[in-house]
């Protein structure tokens, strides 16, 4: 008998600590790929099926946005849970000889956030946020292994002249694919923390140009679309025959890495208890059904369009997150912050206003609405507009779509219904009687939004570190 009770106390034990198990995280993010990029989200010309099995195990979100309409103020955003018009940094600003403005002294990182609960953090992968040996450098921002590029510029030829294993520079004899090494690492960093709750953060910097990858890879999508074997594409001084091929294979490749993943996972029996998410920084460059495709929506990245802004997001956690549910509920890239911190126990700062929403019931199919109806758009330092539910109001846009052209004021609001007119190409400025309930949505959210600037106003481009926010 008392054989007995000692064994069934030390089950109940077990059971009880493999409950309390804090979960993994895993947030994989691609490089400038467009929402119609990945065959569930629309894309015919090539699959993407690990991509796709994620959307099947999970749920998909039709109506998520990226912080930024470019890559840097995107990755600070998310890894600061501020929204882009606080962020700390808000372009593409360069360091050289190389890296990026970095992050400031002051900026609490999901990492940070996690390490009070006993995480490890690795990232592998694009960096962008702060040179190598700055405050910014992802040593010093909280993860405990890093490998990668740290500059965005040089992350975007694939066979780079060297990469980062923490502080330390390997160099390389540009005959190595980025990506794969990047990969090969990520998969370490699990086995190796198996044991371990950790958090792995892969910013790949697939499908970025330049378009290379390794010719094997591409010749059958040469074979494909031959009708582009006589375009170059041009990017960083690379000069690339048929890069819609080339874009091809990037993909599929990238692909067959999630799967490595998410196998990696299943190996190690640790898949019902990591949260695994999907994702893209920003939109793509809009080359229609090809590369870069922003599925039904206009716009490519540099705009404050739909195409620029709204991106692929999957959210699978075997037996936590419904499987295979679709929502067109509205959630930032910044939420993620609040999100973690929530299911981890981490503390989010209290001295600072944190801007994200924490999702964690609504990804757990505990409620069916997020709880955000709506956010300010930004491009730059610039309030572009507002998008509520699935209205826009813009009070600026640039001309064409491309973030190129001449940059319109509008003397009075543009209005755009997204579920007659997803592309914004007929604003609704006449007949304002009538379309007074969409401003009235679209007021509250840019009110709330100047109050939280005022009351906590933004670091100016350029400030000196180390900071402190005024608040008044």
């Amino acid at each position: 008998m008392k054989i007995f009770l000692i064994t069934l106390t030390s089950f109940l034990f077990l059971s009880c600590v493999a409950l309390a198990k804090k979960p993994n995280f895993v947030y994989i993010m691609v490089d400038d790929a467009g929402y119609g990029d990945f065959s569930c989200f629309g894309q015919k010309k090539f699959k993407t099926p690990n991509v796709d099995r994620m959307a099947k195990g999970g749920m998909k979100l039709t109506d998520f946005y990226a912080s930024s309409t470019v890559c840097a103020p995107s990755r600070s955003s998310l890894m600061t849970g501020h929204h882009s018009g606080r962020g700390y940094i808000r372009g593409n600003k360069e360091i050289k000889p190389e890296g990026q403005h970095p992050l400031p002294m002051k900026a609490v990182t999901i990492p940070e956030v996690l390490k009070q609960s006993g995480y490890v953090s690795g990232m592998f992968g694009k960096w962008g946020l702060g040179a190598p040996g700055t405050e910014g450098d992802p040593m010093n921002q909280g993860f405990d292994r890093f490998y990668g590029l740290n500059c965005q510029r040089q992350s975007h030829n694939f066979y780079p002249t060297h990469v980062w294993s923490d502080r330390k520079k390997v160099m390389l004899d540009r005959k190595h694919y980025s990506h794969t090494l990047i990969a090969d690492e990520c998969l370490k960093f699990i086995r190796v923390n198996k044991d371990n709750p950790f958090f792995c953060y892969v910013p790949f910097t697939i499908p970025h140009a330049a378009m290379q990858s390794p010719e094997k890879r591409i010749a059958p999508w040469r074979k494909k679309f031959p009708e582009f074997e006589k375009v170059t594409g041009k990017y960083g001084g690379s000069v690339i025959t048929n890069p819609v091929a080339a874009f091809a294979a990037m993909m599929e490749h990238m692909d067959e890495d999630v799967g490595r993943i998410l196998d990696l996972l299943e190996e190690l029996k640790i898949d019902d208890n990591t949260l695994v998410i999907f994702t893209s920084d920003n939109g793509g460059e809009m080359t229609p059904d090809y590369q870069g495709w922003n599925g039904p929506w206009r716009g490519s990245y540099f705009t404050a369009k739909e195409g620029s802004l709204r991106v692929p997001y999957i959210v699978r956690w075997p037996g936590k997150v419904p499987a295979g549910k679709v929502s067109n509920e509205i959630v930032h890239q910044f939420d993620l912050y609040a999100t973690v911190a929530n299911i981890t126990g981490g503390k989010v700062p209290t001295d600072r206003i944190i801007d994200s929403k924490d999702m964690t019931d609504f990804f757990l199919g505990k409620q069916e609405e997020s709880g955000r109806d709506g956010f300010v758009v930004y491009v730059g330092n610039d309030i572009h507009g507002v998008k509520w539910q699935n209205y826009k109001m813009m009070f600026k846009e640039f001309e064409g779509g491309l973030g190129t052209g001449k940059l319109n004021v509008f003397p009075m609001p543009h209005f755009y219904d997204l579920y007659v007119d997803p592309k914004e190409e007929y604003p609704v400025t006449k007949a304002l009687g009538g379309i007074l309930w969409q401003r009235w949505g679209h007021g509250p959210i840019l009110v709330e939004h100047e109050k939280s600037l005022a009351e906590e106003p933004p670091i100016k481009p350029g400030t000196p570190d180390p900071y402190v926010p005024a608040k008044k």
